[in-house]
């Protein structure tokens, strides 16, 4: 209960100092690029997420398993920064800084709200809002759901609070609604159940906490039993939304083979990780050196020492903490919820290769603050009861010049003077200590160069170093690329996803050999992934292996007979030796696959332009056009049958419009010159001839 004395002036100029210090901490981001990494999934190659808000990117955002998530809300928010900005990177930086500012000053009015502890909220949120482990949060624009959901998540405890001060159905129901706001934004919040259950014992103090159980008297005790009883049953409703979440993301990830399945890692591996990947958070959180964004997992390498420590660490600290719950209540409350709010994304069900990452802290850490923030002022008020209780006098120990500043404050343990001094003097020391590392981590992420040039000097492993050469291989720099795949391939010579980059990086250069030896190396670690296999097709194609490359492209067909690019490249290949009718029959296996195969409508206008079936050629060239206007070989070839109908004037307007659409296609440029010489000798020009002459 907030006491009325309070000044709410304090209150609200707390809140203009932590929305100041995180604008100027952070306001360089609106300078930083997409990084490359995830980002192209959200935003820069997500053409749905591009067209902004609509209704059919809303019907989309809802039944996509995109990302390997089911996030709607997450797509939501960057289709609306898309209709905003555009693809300008300062906007979407923005969105989440913004957002990260909303947390802090959420959290800091709820933990007020609950405690009437002003400072050691506010200490709570400038932890919150500056901590190094949360640059990964708010300065990756892919990682907008971490950002959004906390929202979430911190609104939907506001509304529990309400609820718990003023129990009816509407506060209830804005709970259950906010809660699957929360959950549509990134499924990790499934354990806020439990977490609301951790703020009934403290600060909420809904449990009345008692060592000598029975209570004293039968009433008392079945009153308790019955209260017991309603705060618990009323949190089952909650894990409605929570269990619809958890089977739509566990379906999402299957989809897109984001889980790693018990025989590619072991439980008691995953075990293993997750005890000590408990323990290095908190190493993290106390000193955050060498922050990457990413770690990789240690497989079965990890010493049994570290794994035996850190259980017994958790166990010893988990014992400690219900010792001590009675007397000090935010222990157990802030270390079980460090440990609760992990453990959907701490290893046991492990998506992807990381050991950890320090996104996952985002919310877990607001239970280490809350201890950190309220120990103090206790360990510091013990500290000063053991002086009284000694009769020293606390001024003498200052000594020198030190005595005499504090020689005027009248009885400095009145209102804990001597104790607001130190506390304010020691959190402000660790908040600059904070806000400097924070301002240099987030110098890493100014592109993704930097990111990964820092996760390779971090963590020097073969992904690290894979990514820092897709992100060179992006800016069209393939030599830098192919040195960093080169690398990462002497730490892991079986590495898939570098051999298949390293091939696509040679393809770049032209270096058809060197691309086939590459995409052959990463078929026989992975046979089944046809991509590469379409890849390897394609370059044996280049190589001019028709014959090779047929034989790819129909084991890829044997597998997954609807492939329609697998169909289209068959049929091109096949066309290019003249087998027109075993091409134009995987053409239209391409059509019936997909309508809209625009190449492949070209393809079989080409195959009847040969065959000189000139109507059904038409067609087809007709009907590329409908499905993309600036396909301007098409336009070419329409002009040309009407040329050899006669239709010159017809012709030349097909002649135009592609060279309008691409005024450098030589093709038309020379068909026009040709047509134009052909009227001037029959003495019909007129005016379709453009104003300057094109063939000059």
């Amino acid at each position: 209960m907030v006491k009325a004395k309070t000044d709410f002036r304090i209150f609200f100029l707390v809140c203009l100092c932590l929305i100041a210090v995180i604008i100027g901490t952070y306001i360089q981001v609106i300078n930083f690029d997409f990084v490359g990494y995830d980002d192209e999934l959200y935003v820069t190659n997500n053409l749905h997420v591009q067209k902004g808000i609509s209704l059919e990117g809303l019907k989309w955002a809802f039944t996509t398993f995109h990302s390997a998530n089911w996030h709607p809300l997450t797509w939501l928010s960057h289709m609306l920064d898309c209709t905003l900005y555009g693809l300008n990177p300062a906007g979407h930086h923005w969105t989440n800084v913004m957002l990260h500012i909303a947390n802090t000053v959420l959290l800091f009015f709820i933990l007020f709200m609950m405690t009437g502890a002003l400072w050691q909220s506010a200490f709570v949120a400038a932890l919150f809002a500056l901590h190094p482990l949360h640059v990964e949060s708010v300065a990756w624009i892919s990682e907008r759901k971490d950002v959004l959901s906390t929202f979430l998540f911190l609104l939907t405890v506001a509304a529990y609070y309400r609820y718990v001060k003023n129990p009816s159905a509407k506060y209830y129901i804005l709970v259950i609604v906010l809660l699957s706001l929360g959950l549509m934004a990134k499924p990790m919040l499934v354990t806020i159940p439990f977490v609301l259950l951790l703020l009934d014992f403290w600060p909420l103090k809904r449990f009345q906490y008692q060592r000598n159980f029975p209570f004293k008297s039968e009433k008392t005790s079945g009153d308790a039993i019955r209260s017991y009883h309603r705060i618990i049953l009323e949190k089952i409703p909650l894990f409605i939304p929570v269990v619809i979440s958890c089977t739509l993301t566990f379906f999402a990830q299957i989809s897109k083979g984001a889980i790693k399945s018990i025989g590619a890692l072991p439980l008691k591996y995953r075990i293993a990780n997750a005890i000590v990947s408990y323990i290095n958070y908190i190493l993290k959180a106390i000193w955050p050196n060498k922050l990457a964004i990413f770690y990789p997992h240690p497989g079965n390498a990890l010493p049994s020492w570290q794994i035996v420590a850190g259980a017994l660490l958790i166990v010893v600290a988990c014992y400690g903490a219900m010792r001590k719950a009675k007397k000090y209540p935010y222990i157990p409350v802030g270390l079980f919820w460090y440990l609760g709010t992990l453990v959907p994304v701490i290893g046991l069900v492990q998506v992807g290769n990381q050991a950890m990452a320090d996104r996952y802290t985002y919310i877990p850490f607001i239970g280490i603050f809350i201890i950190a923030s309220w120990g103090a002022t206790d360990l510091l008020n013990k500290r000063h009861r053991s002086w009284r209780s000694e009769g020293r006098d606390p001024l003498s120990e200052v000594g020198g010049q030190g005595a005499e500043i504090l020689s005027g404050v009248t009885n400095p343990f009145n209102k804990s003077r001597f104790q607001e001094i130190f506390l304010g003097i020691s959190a402000a020391i660790i908040l600059v200590a904070l806000s400097w590392k924070t301002f240099y981590q987030l110098n890493t992420w100014k592109n993704g160069i930097m990111l990964f040039e820092q996760v390779v000097s971090v963590t020097e492993f073969a992904k690290g170093l894979n990514h820092l050469g897709n992100t060179y291989r992006k800016k069209g720099q393939i030599d830098e690329a192919v040195k960093r795949y080169i690398k990462a391939l002497q730490i892991k010579p079986d590495d898939f996803d570098t051999l298949t980059n390293l091939g696509i990086a040679f393809v770049d250069k032209g270096d058809y050999d060197q691309a086939a030896l590459y995409f052959k190396r990463a078929l026989k670690c992975n046979p089944q992934r046809k991509d590469v296999r379409m890849n390897l097709a394609n370059v044996l194609f280049l190589q001019s292996k028709p014959d090779e490359a047929i034989t790819q492209y129909k084991e890829i067909l044997q597998t997954d007979s609807e492939n329609a690019d697998a169909h289209y490249n068959l049929a091109f290949v096949l066309s290019s030796q003249k087998k027109y009718n075993e091409a134009v029959l995987h053409n239209k296996e391409t059509l019936r696959i997909d309508s809209e195969y625009s190449k492949a409508h070209y393809n079989l206008g080409d195959i009847y332009l040969n065959q000189g079936k000139t109507t059904e050629a038409f067609m087809h060239y007709a009907e590329v056009i409908k499905i993309k206007a600036d396909y301007v070989q098409a336009y070419n070839k329409l002009g040309l049958i009407l040329f050899r109908q006669g239709k010159f004037n017809k012709a030349k307007v097909l002649f135009i419009k592609a060279i309008q659409i691409d005024p450098n296609y030589s093709k038309a440029l020379k068909n026009l010159k040709t047509l134009n010489q052909t009227l001037l000798s029959r003495g019909e020009i007129n005016d379709l001839v453009p104003n300057k002459p094109l063939h000059e």
